[in-house]
């Protein structure tokens, strides 16, 4: 039985599906302006491996996550390029998939854009309106806080300590609001903005009710699991559930599981302390497979802390795990014997218990550092058992296991092949060649494939420098 620990009731729970062997899963997804950071990273990893291991256990997961591709950041970006803010929303989910890739993430059920649901966003604002909770003042739709009674229940706070204790909380144009703690569902439109039209006059939907929308659309009234980062607790979560149970009249999700925060060198990451990096900038560096095996180090709920070191003792880590992979593929290859020995049997038999530790951690609220060690355990296992003269199949049983185990955590086992520096020079030359015929997009083709294979190309005045991240 897997347990998840429950933001909701704040404590661990049985994890019962709405619908027998289905889960339906919704995890808030990147605003898109630019490259993602390690921060938007590891809700990324962490909701990917609850959702391999649902898969493992048998179940049938539609996970849905969204891109929000409509916003004033985008917007900002926009007029900085002086492009319209769906080019910048475009670009930066094509290098967000990228990103992705790179994480070995797996592609949502379904990837909505909040700019392709306003038709729902209309309804369901219509709907709040005509059911009392929201109420329009000069082409702003706001939602009646108080009137829905349970508000606060996820984050566990007190409207009225909310009023009284934080004047940050209160957006603009408070003076139209029936109360300050309303929050907005449609606002109107700014010059140079993008906007649709509405019966409430031409604008845009808050950030809020894109999410009960898209959430309701792809998954139904009520889901199973709603993830995201801690920070998307309060307000965005609480909104979330306010907007959809006074909807439907239905609980909107029965699980909701927060990942903590990433700090940078013990220090909150941000641009002013000049330690934000972007998930990009860390593939010049590592490989982006030892950035998730760091994240799956540490229990999603505990903070994490990222740091140089870190990630070096991760990179190495990770290498014990595909030397023995590679070992077991070379013993196998080069096995005089096919057929297990019956000792051999024995040991298969007795590898089992690393297998059960595997999933007693998962099943433990997804605790995925104890879940490393276990595969670590049976690292350590194949490395004392499997030796030269070992039969073929004692051999594969191990390593099949091993790959097996790493696949659920979304870790690919296979080293990547090292190009020859031959075949290094003839790609960057090729690359050159393809710039100066504006041929960009080969360019970064061979760019792309270089980084893959664990090339890093700087492009300085004396010509292309190449080094082996």
């Amino acid at each position: 039985m897997i347990r998840i620990y429950n933001t909701l009731h704040k404590k661990k729970e049985d994890f019962i599906p709405l619908e027998e062997g289905k889960v339906r899963m919704y995890v808030c997804g990147p605003t898109v302006y630019n490259f993602i950071h390690i921060g938007n990273a590891r809700p990324m990893i962490v909701f990917d491996t609850v959702r391999r291991y649902m898969e493992h256990k048998g179940y049938e997961v539609n996970f849905v996550s969204n891109f929000t591709d409509v916003d004033d950041k985008i917007i900002k970006k926009a007029i900085e390029e002086d492009v319209p803010s769906e080019e910048i929303s475009r670009r930066y989910i094509d290098e967000c998939k990228k990103d992705m890739e790179g994480m070995n993430i797996k592609p949502a059920t379904v990837h909505p854009l909040a700019t392709q649901e306003i038709d729902g966003m209309l309804d369901m604002i219509g709907t709040l309106i005509e059911k009392g909770y929201a109420y329009a003042v000069n082409g702003t739709v706001y939602y009646r806080t108080r009137k829905f009674k349970e508000y606060g229940k996820l984050s566990h706070k007190n409207l009225d300590d909310l009023q009284a204790g934080n004047r940050a909380l209160l957006v603009s144009g408070e003076d139209e609001k029936e109360d300050p703690l309303d929050f907005v569902l449609w606002k109107p439109k700014k010059e140079g903005e993008p906007y649709w039209t509405s019966p409430w006059g031409d604008g845009r939907p808050g950030w809020h009710i894109e999410c009960s929308v898209m959430s309701c659309k792809y998954l139904g009234e009520q889901i199973d699991i709603h993830g995201g980062g801690e920070d998307l607790v309060f307000p965005h979560h609480e909104n979330e559930i306010a907007q959809s149970e006074a909807c439907s009249g239905k609980e909107f999700a029965r699980y909701w599981m927060h990942n903590a925060f990433l700090n940078i060198d013990n220090k909150k990451m941000s641009k002013s302390l000049g330690n934000f990096f972007t998930v990009r900038e860390i593939s010049e560096k590592y490989d982006l497979q030892v950035l998730r095996f760091f994240m799956l180090n540490a229990h999603y709920r505990s903070p994490l802390n990222f740091s140089a070191e870190l990630m070096e003792a991760s990179q190495n880590a990770l290498e014990r795990i595909l030397t023995a992979v590679d070992n077991l593929k070379f013993i196998s290859e080069h096995a005089k014997t096919e057929s297990l020995t019956e000792e051999e049997s024995g040991k298969i038999k007795e590898a089992e218990h690393f297998e059960e530790a595997f999933d007693a951690s998962m099943d433990d609220d997804f605790n995925t550092a104890d879940a490393i060690t276990a595969v670590f355990d049976l690292v350590k296992y194949a490395n004392t058992n499997v030796r030269e003269g070992s039969s073929r199949a004692f051999a594969d049983a191990l390593g099949e296991k091993i790959k097996e185990l790493c696949d659920i955590l979304g870790i690919i086992t296979e080293k990547k092949e090292e190009l020859l520096d031959s075949d290094i020079e003839a790609l960057i030359k090729e690359r050159q060649s393809a710039r100066k015929e504006k041929n960009f997009a080969r360019a970064d083709e061979i760019r792309g494939l270089l980084l893959e294979k664990g090339i890093v190309l700087e492009d300085t005045r004396e010509g292309v420098k190449w080094k082996r991240a």
